[in-house]
């Protein structure tokens, strides 16, 4: 996830602590970057055609999905970036009140169907969301409530699930076990009163929950584990619909425009996996994503790098696509130690710093490097030392 940050004197980055928005784009090495949020995490078959038609007259044509299910366009100038806006709030991708762009973001498991408990809860959350308290930008809340929770592996502050017993569970990242509640209504109004207790004992300091020290509160005993972790979407048929792979999360508005352009699409969810989710697709289709499970791209975990992020002393795409074809496991190509592509450790992970890559073995993009300081050619002939990489 990308924030608002700067390089030092060392090279490490300096992070500011929060993420752009619509309102509040930032600045990068292309151009203005927008975050757009979804609602619920879909799209219609129109307002997906108004978000190419959108990259393409204000930015850049290129879209990127986040690791957060958000979208992201690229390239606007600061003279495209308002007629943008504009353009966003009539096609209801944005909200046209700034303050409401600022509530938590809410990430949906993928798979939600109309009146679920995910569903459910999420609705009600949106309608009270003037009650949340006011937490730094990067808080996050995960609404995961079907049989079995499918979004332990991305960035929330809380999180509502299912209990290894079947009933509604919220959780607090930083904790195993959480706190069950009766139905929807009491999951809402759990994770405002926590949200409350989370600003109110240091949140201001700590800024996310996985590094909060203080102790829950006694009316939110964490007692009860989550169920077992289910599968994420597969690429291929699934439902009523397609689920489509994107090398890296980024796609052209021309390739994203063809997916959806067949009259029996009706719309699109976003997953945080770099998967789309397009309902009423049928057929594959062979330029510009990804089709097949076993794709190696999808072990690739690689944010822009140079020169699309200005603080990226590295390219990551060139390194990434060149790696591809050799690996068998999950890769993090990383342009600083942010790791905005992955926050979870990695059995390999490239750190870029000062024009060449940190190697870090089983570690986050902030981990102390095996070997620092390799140009490319080096990066392949340790990593094949290794026996990291199939030659």
């Amino acid at each position: 996830m990308n924030s608002n940050s700067h390089a030092d004197s060392s090279g490490s980055p300096r992070i500011k602590g929060w993420c752009p928005g619509a309102w509040r784009p930032m600045t990068t090495g292309d151009g203005l970057l927008v975050r757009v949020r979804p609602p619920l995490g879909e799209l219609s078959r129109e307002q997906t055609l108004a978000l190419c038609e959108a990259a393409e007259t204000f930015g850049s044509g290129l879209i990127e999905l986040t690791s957060r299910a958000n979208i992201q366009l690229r390239g606007m100038t600061e003279a495209t970036w308002a007629p943008l806006m504009e353009f966003l709030v009539e096609q209801q991708l944005v909200s046209d009140n700034a303050k409401i762009e600022r509530q938590p973001q809410i990430m949906l498991a993928p798979a939600w169907q109309t009146g679920d408990d995910t569903h459910t809860i999420a609705q009600q959350l949106q309608a009270r969301g003037v009650e949340l308290a006011e937490m730094p930008g990067k808080v996050g809340i995960a609404i995961d409530a079907g049989e079995a929770p499918v979004l332990s592996d991305s960035a929330a502050d809380f999180r509502v699930e299912r209990s290894i017993e079947g009933r509604l569970l919220v959780r607090a990242e930083g904790y195993a076990l959480g706190t069950a509640v009766a139905d929807a209504e009491a999951a809402v109004t759990l994770l405002i009163r926590l949200t409350h207790w989370f600003m109110q004992s240091g949140g201001e300091i700590s800024r996310r929950m996985a590094r909060h020290r203080a102790p829950l509160p006694v009316w939110a005993s964490a007692d009860m584990p989550p169920a077992p972790p289910g599968s994420k979407l597969a690429i291929g048929d699934h439902g009523a619909g397609r689920v489509y792979g994107l090398a890296f999360g980024r796609v052209d508005a021309a390739t994203l425009r063809a997916l959806v352009t067949p009259r029996a699409v009706s719309h699109v969810r976003i997953t945080p996996w770099r998967r789309l989710w397009v309902n009423g697709a049928t057929a594959p289709v062979t330029a510009g994503v990804i089709n097949d499970e076993s794709d190696s791209r999808l072990l690739m975990d690689a944010c822009p790098g140079a020169p699309y992020c200005a603080q990226a002393s590295v390219a990551t795409q060139p390194l990434a696509q060149r790696l591809t074809p050799h690996v068998e496991q999950r890769v993090h190509i990383s342009a600083c130690a942010k790791g905005c592509a992955r926050q979870q450790p990695a059995p390999v992970c490239l750190t870029g710093r000062n024009g060449r890559f940190d190697v870090i073995i089983d570690g986050c993009a902030d981990s102390t490097p095996q070997v620092a300081g390799l140009n490319e050619s080096d990066v392949l002939d340790y990593l094949e030392s290794l026996g990291a990489l199939h030659l």
